[in-house]
């Protein structure tokens, strides 16, 4: 059996979703795939990511709280298909709001050398997991305006304060891309869409992963494979959201998407090479009420494989799929 036909057949319907949009290229509003995301929300996966909720719908820690906050909590619901509109989820909605749009949180906004230096990675998540999951209202709105005056000469974002910091965050900016790439494909929005052309080139000069000056590479931690990634950067992260964007035939993806298919193992699966999470029952610091699969070089990670293919398919690297 193709590592394709066994995650069609994955026990984890969110498996199945990836595997039915972005691989076999399904509309996410057809029949078929909207039965998977009904199996997603019924899942166990999205029972243990929301079962902290309380009486009023909340999740009782602070909305950034790693990885169990209502922000992370949304941000996963909105990458593994969980279905559009569900009013249920609007308490965490709020939680986001209060936390972005709170007085504290715009105090934290500095200014230094004509230059906003803030962690737009947390603003952009929340618009890409609201418009995703079906519930934006104005202050989504404003929340892309942010992104939008935030947004440096080069192209990206950087929340680091240091003066002499002038060149854009590859992590800070990822993120933002991602959610004003969705923003500009549902509303049409001219800004926005200016805004992911300028954002893309940071990546783009640099080859995803490569240093402009001498091609080396930039960080370890970019070429290694991880799911999720959170707010972290690396290849097969960047790829797919290049997908999302549109410029994932852009002649200065092939190197990352090289990189990305030696990688690829024997048995036809992908490794998640590192994790950014530990699964925990008790609130720890970047813990988690889920787990993402096997962690090892040397074996498949199922999410790892599902989004490999879906960025290769995109790409146009293989160009037929076996059901």
């Amino acid at each position: 059996m193709t590592v394709i036909a066994r995650l069609l057949q994955a026990d984890d319907p969110a498996l199945r979703y990836k595997m039915l949009v972005d691989v076999l290229g399904l509309d996410p509003d057809s029949s078929e795939v909207a039965a998977v995301r009904e199996e997603v929300r019924a899942s166990e996966r999205v029972r243990r990511l929301l079962a902290e909720r309380d009486a009023e719908g909340c999740i009782p820690h602070g909305p950034y709280a790693k990885w169990y906050g209502a922000h992370w909590a949304l941000a996963a619901l909105a990458d593994i298909g969980y279905p559009p509109g569900d009013v249920s989820l609007i308490p965490l909605r709020e939680q986001e709001y209060a936390w972005l749009l709170s007085e504290k949180h715009e105090k934290a906004i500095r200014t230094l050398q004509g230059r906003v230096r803030r962690c737009a990675s947390q603003e952009a998540y929340a618009v890409f997991a609201l418009l995703t999951l079906g519930l934006t209202d104005s202050r989504t709105e404003e929340l892309v305006e942010r992104l939008l005056r935030w947004q440096w000469p080069d192209g990206g974002w950087n929340c680091d304060k240091r003066p002499e910091a002038t060149h854009s965050s590859f992590s800070e900016t990822l993120i933002p891309l991602r959610g004003l790439a969705l923003h500009a494909r549902l509303t049409g929005d001219v800004r926005s869409r200016e805004a992911v052309a300028r954002a893309a080139e940071v990546f783009l000069q640099r080859r995803l992963f490569k240093r402009r000056r001498d091609g080396q590479i930039l960080a370890p931690d970019f070429i290694r494979l991880h799911y999720p990634c959170y707010w972290h950067y690396d290849i097969l992260f960047a790829l797919k959201v290049m997908a999302e964007a549109g410029f994932i035939r852009d002649e200065r993806c092939a190197d990352a998407l090289d990189l990305l298919e030696s990688k690829r193992l024997p048995d036809g699966g992908f490794p998640a090479e590192f994790r950014y999470y530990r699964v925990a029952e008790k609130h720890v610091s970047c813990g988690s009420l889920v787990g993402w699969g096997v962690t090892s070089a040397r074996q498949m990670n199922e999410f790892v494989t599902a989004e490999a293919l879906g960025v290769l398919k995109a790409a146009g690297r293989f160009s037929s799929i076996d059901r």
